[in-house]
């Protein structure tokens, strides 16, 4: 896009956007400086609404925010007008954003508004219209409307390619194009990128990691990205769940399966999330960590009642393969925790249905031993519309995972309290880190939207991890 702020004049052609607060009446003011009421029950600027109209020639589409309007909103509204009304959009369009929406509104408006130009026909012959000629132009009395244009182009790039990672077919996305995509992120200043494969994995005792991978034909790679600025004051880890299909092994799943490609959503937030603080050069020492691997099923595939080892010297129990995430996340944590020490660690995972049985497709199950912690994260999530909601890590559920013949087993076998049980299981493998966070994300990082007739993915946890760290700063 070519984008001017604040330009002199306009084609007479461009489509003008007015967003507006709900108000009992709704006016504008058109080009030829003629004041235009509208009908209040055609259109009283109601949350997710919209109007287009012609005055003097010109096209105006009125975009309804709200009594009062937060960043999710306005962001989803704003995306709605190249992906919803992009047919009335030809070459110059002019958003008008005036004095309605302050700072941390108009980065989520225009988030919203480049979001909106993605679309998941990637493999389609003819595909969606898309308006990377498009001339923008930018009417706002913000004085820092320049910077906020900046960063929000920054945070809609790593959000459009959180949802390809997530969106993008399993014959593409495999655990060797995670890496690449990773290596990619040494472009940015202070990142160095590693890849352990099979062999070195081998070397640094990643069992877990390497058993749920044995049944592919596609090589796990365990992923450890560093970023350091020279400014940081903290070290927070990361660790996401990059399970890039999972067939449940040969506890074969056998319903959903289509939807398995989602299953590294968790190592989409957190390299999503890597490349936009990367991008910003926020200052913050990070390292995120990313095991990537295929649960299929071959000759070499792990097997129920097998006892494997661990990163963290802990051997476990395979009650079931399907509860393959947690073993990779269990090595992942481990490596993390004990290799850099970070301030804080935090993983995600698109975990377990009990996750969405709790809490359906509204927010993602939080967990964690640090209840400051754990309350700066809840708060960073809902001040995105990224919601989560804590669950106990009472010691009782625990005891579920122990075993009879090894120091743990990875599934206690019954059909309650699924997510905490997980979350116990990974605990075990946290070293006893005084600030660790577990976000359960199987119900919102791949979910119905307003903007596909699938299941897409959402970039759930990006914002919060975003708004998380500059909380902190």
């Amino acid at each position: 896009m070519t984008i001017q702020i604040n330009p002199n004049q306009v084609p007479a052609g461009s489509v003008h956007v007015l967003p507006f607060l709900e108000a009992s009446s709704i006016q504008f003011t058109n080009s030829q400086g003629e004041i235009i009421p509208v009908n209040s029950s055609l259109f009283s600027g109601k949350k997710d609404s919209f109007y287009t109209l012609e005055s003097a020639g010109q096209l105006f589409l009125l975009v309804g925010l709200g009594e009062k309007p937060d960043y999710k909103s306005v962001e989803t509204s704003f995306r709605k007008i190249l992906s919803k009304h992009g047919e009335i959009i030809s070459d110059h369009l002019v958003l008008n954003l005036g004095q309605t929406l302050n700072t941390g509104l108009l980065e989520a408006a225009l988030v919203g508004f480049f979001l909106g130009n993605y679309h998941l026909d990637h493999y389609k012959k003819e595909r969606k219209k898309t308006f990377e000629d498009l001339n923008l132009s930018i009417n706002s009395e913000d004085n820092s409307i320049e910077s906020i244009l900046k960063r929000a182009q920054k945070i809609a790039v790593a959000k459009i390619e959180t949802f390809e990672l997530v969106d993008l077919p399993p014959n593409k996305i495999i655990p060797e194009y995670l890496a690449g995509w990773a290596k990619n992120l040494e472009k940015n200043p202070g990142v160095t990128v590693q890849v352990f494969d099979t062999k070195k994995a081998q070397e640094l005792g990643l069992e877990a990691f390497l058993a749920v991978g044995r049944g592919s034909a596609k090589a796990p790679q365990f992923i450890v990205v560093e970023y350091r600025n020279a400014q940081a004051s903290k070290h927070l880890g990361l660790v996401g769940k990059g399970v890039t299909f999972d067939t449940g092994g040969l506890n074969i799943k056998t319903q959903g399966m289509h939807y398995m490609k989602s299953d590294m959503g968790g190592a989409a937030t957190v390299l999503g999330a890597t490349k936009l603080i990367t991008d910003l050069q926020i200052p913050i020492n990070l390292t995120t960590i990313v095991p990537a691997v295929e649960n299929a099923v071959d000759k070499d595939a792990f097997l129920p009642s097998e006892i494997i080892g661990s990163h963290a010297g802990l051997s476990i129990e395979v009650v079931d393969t399907d509860a393959e995430g947690r073993l990779i996340l269990a090595d992942g944590l481990s490596y993390l925790i004990e290799t850099y020490q970070p301030d804080q660690v935090i993983d995600f995972a698109t975990l377990t249905g009990s996750a969405v049985g709790t809490f359906g497709y509204e927010c993602a199950a939080l967990f964690s031993n640090n209840e400051e912690f754990q309350k700066a994260i809840q708060e960073a999530g809902m001040a995105m519309g990224e919601k989560s909601w804590p669950l106990p890590l009472w010691e009782s559920y625990g005891k579920e995972m122990d075993s009879e013949v090894a120091d743990i087993r990875n599934y206690h076998g019954k059909p309650l309290a699924g997510a905490i049980t997980a979350a116990k299981f990974l605990q075990a493998f946290t070293h006893e880190h005084p600030s660790w966070a577990h976000l359960d994300i199987a119900g919102v990082a791949y979910a119905d939207t307003d903007f596909a007739k699938t299941k897409a993915g959402t970039a759930f946890g990006v914002g919060l991890l975003l708004k998380f760290i500059e909380n902190q700063l």
